[in-house]
């Protein structure tokens, strides 16, 4: 079965330069973090777009006239004290003031400005400053620390200091923070759908993923079901044909072979008991030798063409299982240095991993004196490293020797015996898992085989 490859394992994106890069590196690499950007930049982008023009034209225009109407206020009054000659008179003028206007106003005679330069930061400073001048067209200081929520307002007179305290309320609408609020809250409330509504798009796209994955690591899926969008649910039914295919391919495959093993082995077997009646001879015995290959490269070929066959992936204890093939090295009189880094358990198909394993150890004793397993997790991955201390294989070969059949010549090929399959049977079962055999150059002179199995 051909393996399924994780999801952006092994991907190389190539380095993008200049502006569009910079923008691609900072974009969401998830489906569910590009799609929420898509929904929430129009709306950031639109209130940003309304905010701007609330304050360039509501807040903006509301707070001139607001700021006008107090200096107009505030100019009627000086003009009038102006008007005033008496004492009795200004104290009048400041009594109906006091009755009709929302300030509050005092006269302090005598008293005179110091000159104060401040540094008029806020926009509101700025806007009564400008409708002061135009209105009052005196001498004046704005304080807005005086007091909370209140701002004083100081007018040179030609005989004292007019002080106005000015309630905040009265010079910009309160309109500003409820539309403020407004806006957040209604981008909040938008966030909150966005975000329910996309992990639930999502999330059909994330189970077809997890299936394929699993597929792809030989285990079985069973609970799938359609569901999502109908490009998702298209998606999802081409995943269920195309593992329909797959098992029918394997099943037919392996019927198929059963068949063949049972016809080819009649006719060697009818063979063999001929060559037995013709006594011993040099050419009867290399028929012999012949048909035993022949009986051996059968065998082979079943096997890699079976691959995992049938066999269902069960949670699987790979210490026991590597112990095991080592053990029955050992017993044929392997040399074997065993290590394992802790107890590993994973789903697989016991039979066909101890295959995998066993042709490995193999194909190293056939060719070393000495071979080295070790076994531990990295990352994500379980490394199971076979290494021997024989002739090893050229660099410019190691792709051949995983192709069928295929055999070395020199003191790793036909001479040390084998069919050519054992790499091929090893790498065709890792692959079926979701992993895969690699080789490599041994710390000990010899080869290293890698065999990586996901978790």
């Amino acid at each position: 079965m051909t393996a399924v490859p994780d999801p952006g394992a092994g991907l190389y994106t190539p380095p993008r330069r200049g502006f569009t890069g910079a923008v691609k590196r900072l974009l969401p690499r998830t489906l569910f973090g590009r799609s929420l950007l898509i929904i929430v930049t129009p709306v950031v982008l639109l209130q940003v777009v309304a905010t701007w023009i609330f304050y360039d034209r509501h807040w903006d225009t509301m707070t001139n006239r607001l700021a006008h109407a107090v200096a107009g206020e505030i100019g009627m009054v000086v003009e009038q004290l102006g008007r005033d000659t008496t004492a009795a008179e200004r104290t009048e003028t400041l009594s109906i003031a006091g009755r009709n206007v929302d300030l509050i106003i005092t006269f302090e005679p005598g008293d005179t400005l110091p000159e104060i330069h401040r540094d008029r930061r806020s926009m509101l400073e700025r806007t009564l400053a400008a409708a002061l001048g135009e209105r009052v067209r005196k001498p004046f200081d704005i304080d807005t620390r005086v007091a909370h929520e209140w701002i004083e307002i100081r007018v040179q007179m030609e005989d004292g200091v007019l002080s106005v305290m000015s309630p905040e309320r009265r010079l910009f609408s309160a309109t500003t923070y409820i539309f403020l609020f407004w806006m957040v809250g209604a981008a909040m409330v938008l966030f909150a759908i966005a975000i329910i509504f996309m992990r639930n798009q999502i999330r059909p796209i994330r189970r077809l993923a997890a299936a394929a994955n699993a597929f792809g690591k030989g285990r079985d899926v069973t609970g799938f079901k359609l569901e999502g969008a109908t490009e998702v649910r298209q998606a999802a039914a081409a995943f269920l044909v195309m593992r329909e295919r797959i098992q029918r391919q394997i099943s037919q495959r392996t019927e198929m072979l059963a068949g063949v093993s049972h016809d080819l082995r009649t006719p060697l077997t009818r063979m063999k008991l001929q060559l037995e009646m013709f006594g011993d001879s040099t050419e009867v015995e290399e028929l012999k030798a012949d048909i035993n290959d022949m009986q051996d490269m059968i065998e082979g070929y079943l096997a890699f063409a079976r691959g995992e066959g049938t066999e269902t992936p069960v949670p699987t204890d790979l210490t026991r299982l590597i112990n095991e093939v080592v053990k029955g090295a050992r017993r044929d009189g392997a040399a074997i240095d065993l290590h394992l880094e802790s107890e590993i358990h994973l789903p697989l198909r016991p039979n066909a991993v101890k295959r995998c394993l066993a042709n490995l150890v193999t194909n190293a004793r056939r060719h070393a004196r000495h071979v080295w397993l070790h076994a531990g997790r990295r990352d994500k991955m379980i490394e199971i490293t076979v290494d021997d201390d024989g002739p090893g294989i050229p660099e410019t070969s190691r792709d051949e020797v995983f192709k069928p059949f295929f055999r070395l010549g020199g003191s790793r090929g036909t001479s040390a015996g084998g069919v050519g399959l054992g790499l091929t049977i090893a790498r065709d079962i890792a692959r079926s898992h979701g992993g895969d055999v690699t080789l490599a150059d041994s710390p000990h002179g010899g080869l290293r085989v890698i065999v990586r199995l996901p978790v």
